[in-house]
């Protein structure tokens, strides 16, 4: 059942929401309205309980917005109860009503960058939705502007996983108020100007052990064959069989792009003077790391901040900071 409050909006304005779900019904033809009426009592009814308490004098704007927004979003498969991503659903009923302010005054921006922010993060193998969820909420009270939502998602996507957003995440967070920025960091009480330039200077910064990325592709991972690697400024190339990718990665996590096999060629092969292999230690200035692997075709690649480590015996890529 929805909201009184819902529900007495719908009545007043019948005709025209019925005019509306008639139209998308010929846009989408395989529009399923129980799964539409569905997704009006699951994520839109919280949206219009919340701005009714934040502001009740555009109470019918939002409902208007999302109304049609859930009509496209549900007539495309990506929300309602047989939704090709759940999360979306779930960042309507849980993540939206607490951006309650901002919905009554932009509800079609706030909903189109939530929900595209929830359609992306939950596409990338390895990213955190629910990290970027609760991030999210936690800094809701603080978001005062479209703009801020858009800058304080895209730090908070880089932050749950989302490593090729790591560039545009800091210049989005150099937008943000200082007490903003240090929130969506998780470090209130910081100085930005500082953070900011750690941030920017070390990609492993609060992470010193480094990640483990890639497994066979047979058991449902990455590579078919083990991969092999070569470093570019701001990644890795990898080959595995006749696959080519660029493999970014920091302290919040590591994405898989298509690359070709010039980039590949073209990257670069070798180690830092700092870096040195004997048997299955590498050696990385003043650390030893025993490698759990046979000693031999052990191989390493570097670039300013990463070694790559990998080995004809392993589908992972083990990847260790250099600072």
């Amino acid at each position: 059942m929805i909201s009184p409050a819902f529900a007495a909006i719908l009545a007043s304005g019948r005709a025209q929401f019925n005019a509306r779900a008639a139209e998308a019904r010929r846009r989408f033809p395989a529009l399923d309205m129980a799964a539409f009426g569905a997704f009006l009592q699951d994520g839109v009814d919280p949206l219009v309980a919340a701005v009714s308490a934040a502001a009740p004098e555009r109470v019918g704007g939002l409902t208007l917005a999302a109304y049609d927004m859930a009509l496209e979003l549900v007539g495309h498969g990506l929300a309602g109860p047989a939704a090709k991503n759940p999360f979306l659903n779930t960042v309507w009923r849980e993540l939206a009503p607490s951006f309650a302010p901002l919905l009554a005054t932009a509800p079609v921006d706030v909903l189109g960058m939530l929900s595209n922010a929830a359609i992306h993060i939950s596409s990338v193998a390895g990213a955190r939705p629910a990290q970027w969820q609760a991030g999210m909420a936690a800094v809701a009270p603080q978001v005062g502007s479209v703009a801020q939502l858009r800058a304080v998602g895209q730090v908070l996507a880089w932050r749950a996983g989302v490593a090729h957003f790591r560039q545009g995440a800091l210049a989005a967070a150099d937008t943000l108020p200082h007490a903003l920025a240090l929130a969506a960091f998780g470090e209130p009480g910081a100085q930005w100007p500082q953070v900011h330039a750690q941030l920017r200077d070390y990609p492993w910064r609060g992470n010193a052990e480094g990640r483990e990325f890639g497994s066979f592709s047979g058991l449902g991972g990455d590579f078919a064959t083990p991969p092999l690697v070569r470093a570019t400024q701001d990644g890795f190339v990898v080959r595995s069989a006749e696959r080519h990718y660029l493999l970014v990665a920091d302290a919040y996590g590591a994405v898989l792009h298509s690359a070709t096999a010039q980039e590949f060629e073209l990257a670069q092969t070798g180690v830092p003077a700092s870096v040195r292999l004997d048997g299955a230690t590498v050696h990385v200035g003043a650390r030893s790391i025993a490698l759990d692997l046979p000693t031999c075709d052990i191989a390493l690649a570097a670039n300013a901040h990463t070694l790559a480590i990998t080995s004809p015996w392993t589908h992972a890529i083990r990847l260790l900071p250099l600072a």
